[in-house]
């Protein structure tokens, strides 16, 4: 079954250019002109995808990402915007976003983005798949991850996780005890080049932390090595 995939932009020709590509990539597209119209319909369609627009009439991007997240609806979102400031690009990631692109882009670009970020959630089971009694396990201390159920626990606590937040969080797992750099993270779990924006790795672990972590001042399981990167060990018991 096709996947289907929502466009949020105010520009007509940037709507009806990925819409033609998607399609002829064999996708079903649902589109939306403004932000508010994109909203209802991420909330109606239930997409297997979002491609949105940083700056929209009304209600931007930004307030859109937000709102979904806050409804705990999970789609991906990629983000467009035509600016090229990091701080855009970091605020859109921490807001929720998967995913980012800035204008203009070409059209294999993006196919090549949606594609890869289909691929990351195509294994998700449906919950009435899962097979709770034999489903891989990895544990640290509190920290229980799930890799064929794509879910992971916290004090017993189902963790409200993006896809990408997920497989940062079973990457260090699985690499437990090592320190992973950021660019090997990147390369990891992001799969292709973010010309050293290794800012996004920062704001993915700090989203960890803040779910993960009783403190996120003196982190117990995610630590940070100076001028390395990052390793996540198990918690040391007083």
């Amino acid at each position: 079954m096709a996947k289907t995939i929502l466009v949020v932009d105010d520009e007509q020709s940037i709507v009806t250019l990925i819409k033609y590509n998607l399609e002829q990539a064999g996708y079903q597209v649902i589109t939306a002109l403004d932000g508010k119209e994109g909203l209802d319909k991420a909330m109606e369609e239930s997409p297997d995808l979002m491609i949105l627009d940083w700056m929209l009439p009304g209600m931007d991007g930004m307030e859109v990402c937000k709102e979904l997240r806050q409804q705990k609806v999970s789609t991906p979102i990629l983000m467009l915007t035509a600016k090229d400031e990091e701080f855009d690009k970091v605020l859109g990631l921490e807001l929720g976003a998967d995913d980012y692109m800035t204008k203009p882009f070409s059209p294999r670009e993006l196919l090549a983005r949606v594609k890869a970020i289909l691929r990351r959630i195509q294994h998700l089971p449906k919950e009435e798949e899962i097979i709770e009694s034999e489903d891989r396990c990895f544990e640290v201390s509190e920290l229980k991850i799930f890799p064929d159920q794509y879910e992971a626990y916290f004090l017993e606590e189902l963790l409200e996780l993006t896809p990408k937040e997920f497989e940062l969080l079973l990457y260090l797992v699985e690499n437990k005890g090592r320190v992973l750099t950021r660019d090997q993270l990147l390369s990891a779990v992001w799969k292709y080049d973010f010309a050293g924006d290794t800012r996004i790795v920062d704001v993915h672990i700090s989203h960890l932390r803040e779910k993960i972590e009783q403190n996120t001042r003196k982190p117990q399981y995610i630590k940070t090595i100076r001028g390395l990167g990052y390793k996540l060990e198990e918690p040391k018991t007083s």
